[in-house]
């Protein structure tokens, strides 16, 4: 009797809607199409490190589709991280080979972002058999179209500057609403666009400052009575200690004199039940990952790419990250339609 192959599945990094759907994705697949067995090791790269884990059973799957967070448990443990306990303590890639190997996996099951996804291709290289999920909510994995996480962050979001509306609307105000992004302006994008957001600021692109001012000065000089400012974290200038919403409100009153307030989105954005889509492509990533494995096809990632899953090198994506480009078609037609993301450069109309 052959023996059954056997898969460890991990979620590092944040935590993020959609993670229980791609761990049941996985599992389930592996256990009903392919007769493997299917651990999930606690909290992250730190529990292959404690060799800390449990085997997930159809019943431990029963009912989690719906749940936010992760039943696993995550950490941000960075096992490359240089070590400063000396030259004798066995290291953490180390350790995670070691456990690996006690544990007889034949492949481990990566959910998480640019830095697990990194991690996971240093592994790779280490000689584990390795296949990647992407995950999180800032949609900044390079090499797909979209991560499990985004839908849902951006319907609260979209939710939040709904609500932002009819106050900002009563008192006649400017209101800035800081969503996540440190390095990619997707969210505020997605969420600023069907939120119907009068400016988005984001880190990709150079922002003047004058430029927001004169435009909200504008909109209040033709009676528009109010303006909704969505602006993603990373605008805030490096060692500031103000939010990015606290900083773009403070520059705003400043050159315009118009009342502004700030409220920041924070972490809201990250918890709660996934939505619809991002059940789905969860589930669709853990499959597909599972038929990576009956092939014994390692080393790749799934990705979305004009909506289908498709494997990718992880060395490929490795360290790299997806941004929001001044071209990209959602900017220019925002930009069409009066949007001010507080730029200089003016839009061609052939720009598609």
């Amino acid at each position: 009797m052959a023996k059954k192959q056997r898969i460890g599945i991990l979620t590092a990094g944040g935590d993020c809607p959609g993670l229980n759907a791609a761990i049941r994705g996985v599992a389930k697949t592996a256990i009903v199409r392919h007769g493997m067995e299917v651990f999930g090791i606690s909290d992250g790269f730190l529990g292959l490190i404690n060799k800390e884990y449990i085997e997930l059973t159809e019943n431990r799957l029963s009912g989690i589709l719906t749940l936010g967070g992760t039943i696993l448990g995550t950490s941000r443990v960075k096992p490359f991280k240089k070590q400063s306990n000396g030259d004798k303590a066995i290291s953490k890639p180390e350790l995670i080979k070691e456990h690996y190997d006690q544990m007889g996996l034949d492949c481990l099951v990566c959910i998480g972002g640019n830095g697990t996804q990194k991690t996971a291709h240093r592994l790779s290289q280490e000689g584990l058999n390795i296949v990647g999920i992407p995950k999180t909510i800032d949609n900044d994995v390079y090499g797909t179209d979209m991560t499990f996480g985004f839908d849902s962050a951006v319907n609260i979001a979209t939710e939040a500057i709904d609500r932002l509306h009819s106050t900002a609307n009563s008192h006649k105000r400017i209101i800035v609403i800081e969503v996540m992004g440190h390095n990619a302006g997707w969210i505020a994008l997605y969420a600023g666009m069907a939120g119907g957001g009068d400016v988005i600021l984001i880190p990709e692109l150079e922002i003047n400052i004058d430029n927001v001012a004169q435009y909200l000065e504008d909109r209040a000089y033709k009676n528009k009575d109010y303006s909704i400012v969505v602006v993603a974290e990373g605008v805030s200038p490096k060692r500031k200690k103000k939010s990015a919403a606290e900083y773009i409100a403070k520059m705003i009153s400043e050159r315009t004199g118009l009342e502004t307030r700030e409220t920041v989105l924070g972490y809201v954005q990250r918890g709660g039940t996934p939505s619809p889509m991002d059940r789905i492509l969860a589930t669709r990533y853990g499959s597909a990952a599972v038929e990576l494995i009956a092939n014994n096809d390692y080393g790749k990632m799934v990705t979305l790419r004009s909506d289908n899953i498709e494997p990718v090198p992880l060395e490929e994506i490795a360290g790299k990250l997806k941004v929001v480009t001044e071209d990209h078609p959602l900017v220019m037609k925002a930009k069409w339609m009066g949007t001010c993301f507080g730029c200089n450069r003016s839009v061609s109309k052939n720009n598609d």
